[in-house]
């Protein structure tokens, strides 16, 4: 595999995460205007919020069955204009039926983008030897900045959805198409991947404890990204338009936290890493738990930010290099496939949750959930390998491609 081949493969799938993170930035922030526009009342918002990663988790597996006969670079060059058409029809819609199709649409390609998408950075990071995965989730992290600035923008000026969408969507989707023609897959080759992940298998076995990572960092993402607008507006007291800003926020620093976390994995590795990100994340919710104000609810839900941005990336990460190293590549993409639907489970999890908790209790005490649930996080970093970067003896093993 050529330098030049891919570092295109790289730019190319930088540029999907950045896709994804502008168009789940666009959903999500806009929450409260979707309930507005379709009457959904509160009861009935975590049941629509809860459909879409129970769906997304039904894409994901079945991506993992697909990939074993065309490539994950074929799934995601279709997936990803599906999710973009999906977000346009939530804007479209005037009835509720409609806001439940085009919500069940976008749960369905989205567990197939995320699924593929990984695939090809697992395979690209082992192709350069060294912590690259971090990079691709920056990319996404910048689209969520992105997204929400626009849904800012688009609350500010008071804009239908249809009208906030329409033009993002018609920009991006030429886009993502063409750069899929660049998308590099990962090498083939025999693997045991029934063996690897199928049922009970061994190397499932061995990732139950980032299943269990994945989990608790999704019920924590969850809870920023569909509580945090309405945490602000009916907690906090803020107004629509400041309702807005803590997913923004929240994005500004995981760009962050992901844009150096590569340099950290490789001079600390990433137990120490990931350690110290739940610690983070933590401290996060018990400021926001806490807040007594909009502007200091934000500092909460920014530190949340830095703390969690590098727990997924890594668990993702470590799941292909456990499956490879076993079984090969085809169990490389299976685990990141079964991996991914636990994504799903702990935004199928942690958004009805945090509802439950706050309607019974209060959505202050709600917030304690998900704190408590990411320390956990710290008891299995030992998982993620217990030298840096675990490519080989020393930071990370002699590279045959030096691609930037």
């Amino acid at each position: 595999m050529t330098d030049a081949r891919l570092r295109r493969g790289r730019g190319s799938l930088a540029v999907s995460f950045f896709v994804q993170g502008v168009t789940f930035a666009l959903l999500v922030t806009r929450i409260p205007a979707i309930q507005d526009r379709y009457g959904i009342s509160d009861a009935l918002l975590p049941a629509f919020l809860a459909a879409v990663p129970i769906l997304a988790g039904v894409g994901s597996v079945a991506t993992e069955k697909v990939v074993t006969r065309v490539a994950p670079s074929v799934v995601l060059r279709w997936a990803q204009p599906l999710v973009l058409l999906a977000l346009l029809g939530v804007g479209a819609g005037s009835q509720l039926w409609h806001v439940g199709v085009a919500l069940g649409v976008f749960g369905l390609a989205v567990g197939a983008l995320d699924a593929s998408m990984n695939m090809l950075g697992v395979s690209l990071q082992r192709a350069y030897g060294r912590s690259i995965m971090l990079g691709f989730h920056a990319a996404y992290s910048l689209g969520g900045i992105a997204g929400a600035s626009l849904a800012w923008a688009g609350a500010h000026w008071d804009l239908p959805l249809f009208v906030s969408y329409l033009p993002v969507v018609a920009l991006l989707l030429p886009v993502a198409f063409a750069g899929s023609r660049w998308y590099v897959d990962g090498e083939s080759g025999p693997s045991d991947t029934e063996a690897a992940v199928g049922g009970g298998g061994p190397a499932f076995k061995l990732l139950l404890p980032l299943c269990l990572v994945m989990t608790f960092a999704y019920i924590g993402d969850s809870t920023v990204s569909n509580w945090s607008a309405k945490y602000l507006q009916d907690v906090l007291h803020s107004s629509e338009e400041l309702a807005t800003v803590p997913y923004n926020a929240y994005m500004v620093t995981t760009l962050l936290g992901r844009a150096v976390g590569d340099l950290g994995v490789r001079r600390f590795g990433a137990p120490a890493v990931v350690r110290a990100g739940a610690v983070l994340a933590a401290v996060g919710f018990a400021v926001v738990a806490g807040a007594q104000g909009a502007w200091v609810g934000m500092a909460g839900f920014t530190v949340l930010g830095l703390g969690l941005s590098v727990i997924v990336p890594q668990t993702f990460a470590a799941a292909g290099r456990r499956a490879f190293e076993s079984h090969g590549p085809g169990a490389s993409d299976a685990a990141v496939a079964r991996l991914n639907v636990f994504n799903y489970v702990g935004f199928l999890i942690g958004s009805p949750l945090v509802g439950a908790l706050g309607d019974a209790w209060s959505y202050r005490g709600a917030m304690l959930v998900p704190m408590v649930l990411v320390l956990v996080t710290v008891v299995y970093a030992t998982s993620f390998g217990v030298r840096p970067a675990r490519y080989g003896g020393g930071h990370e093993r002699p590279r045959t491609v030096d691609v930037g």
